[in-house]
Order: structure tokens, then sequence, then C-alpha cells
């Protein structure tokens, strides 16, 4: 996968690629407010029993490196948190790939400060499985997946096109085990926070921002947690998600080379820089 450039600015759906993205300005802001989507129109959950179909049908070009990393990439190769023999709370993030005016994008939401776990943290959408959405070990994760997602966010996951899962992963400080799912906003919907006391933020950011090296450092945590993270305007992206990002970067053949010995020291309290 090392031979793969990384996804073209103005992505399409034909068989061509694009040239890599400009580096982006320092000054470029990476995230798109929830105003700029539009109001979250309320939505039914969807049935229990819905069906989620997996597949890669129409998929633009740019993302096919995605799609094949997923079907060959092992968990150790993503995370030295493997999920354990027993226990862990079945969970599901939705990573989400859209297209916008700068490019390829992923879709983040930043947590209430209010809440129990992982307070103030940007992320993917998701959360635990509920009963309702099927074998831990099956369809579960999808449903869950984009069932948390409407709820945070009021996107329609009609618009949602599930192409792949990464490996299951492991939370050590909240205890869920994490079931990325792979999606492609076929047809984007308005987003916001439908929740404030959930979530306080929701925005995208430019693929090409993520794989800037002047955005890219080392976070470290008062509690001895090392990890990659990305400066995205005035939030820092770390923990899980930023481990998430990372990996897909690599092995997607998207990274460039970055400097892992600049440090962004985090607060304890809040885990902001």
């Amino acid at each position: 996968m090392s031979g793969r450039g990384v996804p073209p600015t103005a992505p399409g759906r034909g068989n061509g690629r694009a040239a890599p993205p400009a580096p982006a300005s320092a000054s470029a802001s990476a995230s798109a407010s929830a105003s700029a989507f539009g109001s979250a129109s309320a939505r039914k959950p969807p049935p229990a029993a819905a069906t989620v179909t997996v597949t890669d049908e129409g998929l633009p070009n740019w993302l096919l490196p995605v799609r094949d990393a997923a079907r060959t990439v092992r968990p150790a190769q993503l995370s030295r948190f493997l999920p354990p023999p027993s226990g862990g709370r079945p969970s599901a993030v939705l990573v989400l790939f859209g297209e916008g005016a700068q490019g390829p994008e992923l879709l983040l939401i930043e947590r209430a400060t209010s809440l129990r776990q992982h307070a103030g943290q940007p992320s993917f959408p998701g959360g635990g499985l509920d009963p309702e959405d099927g074998d831990p070990l099956g369809d579960g994760p999808l449903r869950a997946a984009l069932r948390e997602a409407e709820e945070e966010t009021g996107l329609d996951p009609a618009g949602v096109q599930v192409f792949g899962t990464l490996p299951r992963l492991y939370i050590p400080f909240s205890d869920f085990v994490v079931t990325p799912v792979l999606g492609w906003w076929r047809e984007p919907s308005p987003v916001a926070p439908v929740d404030l006391r959930e979530t306080a933020r929701v925005f995208t950011v430019p693929v090409a921002h993520l794989t800037d090296p002047a955005r890219r450092g080392t976070a470290l945590h008062p509690s001895g947690y090392r990890g990659p993270c990305f400066q995205v305007g005035a939030t820092l992206v770390w923990g899980f998600t930023a481990g998430v990002i990372d990996r897909i970067l690599h092995f997607a053949g998207w990274e460039r080379p970055w400097d892992a010995g600049r440090e962004l020291p985090l607060d304890g309290a809040s885990g902001r820089a």
C-alpha cells in the first residue's frame, strides 16, 4: 500500500485519479460548524431488525485504498489494546468519509464536557450497542454505528453506504470494545448536535489537513498516555479517534512523513492541549 497517494482534492466517482491535495495553510479552518450544514431534523430511530448492507459498489476511487486496507489489516497492526477474552462493553463508531469543498473529509463530533467518560474529546459518532442492535459479533455494530450517528448528529443513515469494518479494538479507560464501521456519505444530509448534553459540536475535517505534517504531533497525557494527535484549528484530536485516523492514513498509503518528536502535552482534567 505504500505506493498509493493521498486522496484527490476534488474526488469523483470516475476511474481516474486526480492529483494529491496541496498542503493546507496553518490558518485554514479544518472544521465546518453545525450551522453550515443546517438544522438537524427529528427522525424516528430505524427499525430494530433493519438490515445493513455492506457493499463497495460505486465507491469513489480515492476511497478504495481504505477499503483494501480494511480487508487485510490485523488488530495488532492498529492498536496494542486488543479486546480481552471476556468482558468489555460492545460499542461501535462510524468512520464516515464524505466529499466537501476541500476534497475528502471525515465527520467528527466533540463530546459534551458534562459527560462522565471522554468528556470534551473530539471523536467519531458512536457509542454502546443496545439490545435491539443485534449480535455484537454480527451486524450489531453496523446498526449501532448508524443509530448513534443519527442520535448524536441528526445524520440520515439512508444516505450512508457502509463498505466495511476495521477489527475490534479496546479502550481500557472506559472498557469499550469498539468496532470502527467504515462509511461513505453517498447522500449528505444536514447535521448538527441533537442533544447538547451529549454532543457539543459536529464538524468535518478535510483529509488534506490530517495528512499535513505541520498539523501532526504526539499527545502526552499526565496518565502516561502517548499517541498520535492532529491539530484541527483550535481543537486537538487525540486518543482512540486519532489512533484510528493515524492507522487509516498509514495503511491506505496516504501518510506523509511527520515529526513524532513534536510533543503536545494535554491537561489532565480536560484532556485538552
